[in-house]
């Protein structure tokens, strides 16, 4: 499932999938691969990330079930 609320997160920040991957120390490829949900980064990674982007890990990474997104 593609992770369009970090990519939004980011864009929303002004900051480039390179800078956003050299402040919490991975590739510019495994921000891209998060955003495109080909990876599942590790909880250590989400937290920097959600750091970053000064966001909650519910923000940027909880995904809602099908049924809640009925109801509200």
């Amino acid at each position: 499932m593609r992770n369009l609320k970090m990519k939004f997160a980011r864009m929303e920040k002004d900051i480039s999938q390179i800078e956003l991957a050299k402040r919490v120390g991975v590739t510019r490829q495994t921000i891209g691969m998060i955003e495109s949900g080909d990876y599942n980064p590790t909880l250590k990674l989400c937290i920097a990330i959600c750091r970053e982007l000064g966001k909650t890990l519910d923000d940027i990474f909880w995904e809602e079930e099908e049924n809640e997104k009925d109801e509200k």
